[in-house]
């Protein structure tokens, strides 16, 4: 652990809550391991103050901040910029030093696409589900749209939302990339094709571990590759349902990583090496597990 002394620079997290946060891990540890004299707290920021939190970070000269639920839309009003990214995606997670302000920017979904590129995961020409229609399935759909994917098939209770998100997306693809089915539709996919599938809803998380969007056998056969970005528990009913079909099942606790370490880098001009960041994840996966 770096000595705080006078040239000791401050990163943090606001949030509401954040007792829970595993970013001091990623964060602390990361600058232990680039030789950096930074330290990283969480701030807890009631509602209703998420812009003095912001004027208030600025002044006191800390170098960057993260911001998670439920700050990450209202944070965008008190930045001097936001990256075009974070703008389409509507949400920042990542605040910037720069002159006058801070430069805001998403980490969350270019954090999501360095996982998949980790776990092995190709998007070249790949066939995309994605469960939900709320700001993260929104988000996954942007990500998966920069990407060289053939296909992306919103599944959602809701088609309007849903639909909502498909316009959005396929407008800034210039292209019918996203299209929507009803959640209980699922069975009119073609049978003989196989599909990655995101799930980007809350369910399964804990508590309610024993809780899937899709419960069916039926629709986890299709499923060759499934991507749950809940990490709490590490393994969902969902990650169980696809592997139990003899799919390959992920978390979103690499997601939670990489996030961090493009924050990181955004705020230190640092490169982390795939190495460092295996070092991190095993710290974080020991922390879940309470070693």
């Amino acid at each position: 652990m770096a000595i705080v002394n006078g040239h000791t620079r401050t990163c943090g997290l606001i949030g509401n809550p954040v007792e829970h946060t595993m970013s001091p891990v990623i964060h602390n540890n990361l600058a232990d391991m680039t030789g950096n004299n930074l330290v990283y707290v969480p701030f807890h920021v009631p509602e209703g103050y998420v812009g003095d939190a912001v004027k208030g970070a600025y002044a006191l000269n800390l170098l960057g901040m993260n911001v998670t639920v439920p700050y990450k839309s209202d944070v965008i009003p008190f930045l001097k910029e936001i990256d075009p990214l974070a703008e389409q995606i509507g949400a920042v997670n990542t605040l910037v030093r720069t002159e006058g302000g801070y430069k805001g920017y998403n980490t969350d979904m270019p954090g999501l696409y360095r996982a998949m590129c980790s776990d092995g995961v190709n998007l070249v020409g790949e066939k995309v589900l994605i469960l939900g229609a709320g700001g993260v399935a929104r988000a996954v759909a942007m990500l998966m749209a920069k990407q060289e994917v053939a296909q992306i098939i919103l599944l959602n209770r809701t088609v309007e939302r849903a639909w909502k998100i498909a316009k959005e997306v396929n407008e800034i693809a210039g292209k019918d990339l996203v299209s929507v089915l009803a959640l209980e539709a699922y069975d009119t996919l073609p049978a003989d094709e196989t599909y990655l599938v995101i799930q980007a809803t809350s369910v399964g998380m804990h508590p309610n571990v024993e809780d899937a969007v899709i419960e069916e056998e039926a629709f986890y056969k299709r499923v060759h590759t499934g991507y749950d970005l809940i990490f709490n528990p590490l393994e969902t009913k969902f990650m169980k349902l696809v592997k139990n079909c003899g799919g390959e099942a992920f978390n979103g606790l690499k997601m939670l990583l990489y996030q961090g370490v493009i924050a990181y880098e955004l705020w230190t001009g640092c490169e982390i090496s795939e190495n460092q960041a295996a070092v991190i994840f095993e710290k974080m996966l020991d922390g879940m597990q309470g070693k």
